[in-house]
């Protein structure tokens, strides 16, 4: 999912960077718009199931190839899926239905649903509402979720032994660093209105390209066996440079 996001931005914009004239065509935008909110709805959702997986496994272990079994993992994740379309679809046709005048010109590196209000020539009020509620207040209830999940862990945790808790908090930290740089930054882009001047575009870049290119470094150094192999590869490589 990291890979498939990030590939509806990044692409684009290392050629934006290197052109001279940076177009896109209405049919392109629409599509980027649709593809990149389809995308990262199924990673909210997909950070909320891991979220649910880590519960049952500290939570209640004994329990966990019962609840956590194929036949539940898979719905989980359809209902990502679900989720994601169809809140990309409402996105859709929201600004499908708008009037764009004047000039056209997008103020950030992403068709995305802020700047492109900002090119609608009629009043906002009501679709800057619908977007909040789409998008902001979504993602600021998937993250209140998250947040009672591990309110919920820390609690449990507290008749366990030290060793018990090391363990659980091991397992959960790359989870809760890939939530924090991808939630913070959402929170902040879809809860304020289109029209506030604040920082969208650089804020944009934490969870539309650094947030996925981390990921897969935060997730590979939880292995034992992966550091292991990794600090195996990097003494042999720096013998060989002094050697």
């Amino acid at each position: 999912m990291d890979l498939c996001y990030t590939s509806t931005v990044v692409p684009r914009l290392i050629r934006d960077l290197g052109a001279a004239r940076k177009n896109i065509s209405y049919n392109n935008c629409m599509t980027q718009l649709f593809t990149a909110h389809l995308l990262a709805g199924v990673e909210i959702f997909i950070l909320v199931s891991m979220a649910l997986d880590r519960y049952v496994a500290i939570v209640k272990p004994l329990h966990y190839m019962v609840i956590m079994n194929r036949q539940r993992c898979s719905m989980l994740i359809f209902m990502a899926w679900g989720v994601g379309f169809w809140h990309s679809v409402a996105l859709l046709l929201v600004v499908l239905n708008l009037p764009f005048c004047g000039p056209n010109q997008i103020d950030h590196y992403i068709c995305d649903v802020k700047p492109l209000l900002k090119l609608v020539c009629k009043d906002i009020h009501v679709v800057n509402i619908l977007m909040i509620a789409n998008s902001g207040m979504v993602v600021v209830a998937v993250f209140l979720v998250l947040v009672a999940s591990y309110i919920l862990i820390l609690y449990n945790l507290r008749t366990c032994s030290s060793l018990g808790r090391r363990k659980a908090l091991s397992t959960c930290s790359s989870h809760v660093m890939v939530v924090i740089l991808f939630f913070v930054p959402c929170i902040y882009i879809y809860v304020l209105p289109a029209g506030s001047e604040n920082k969208d575009k650089e804020i944009s870049v934490f969870y539309t390209v650094i947030a996925p290119m981390l990921n897969p470094l935060i997730y590979t150094l939880r292995n034992m066996e992966m550091r292991i192999a990794m600090w195996k590869v990097w003494s042999k490589m720096a013998h060989s440079k002094f050697r």
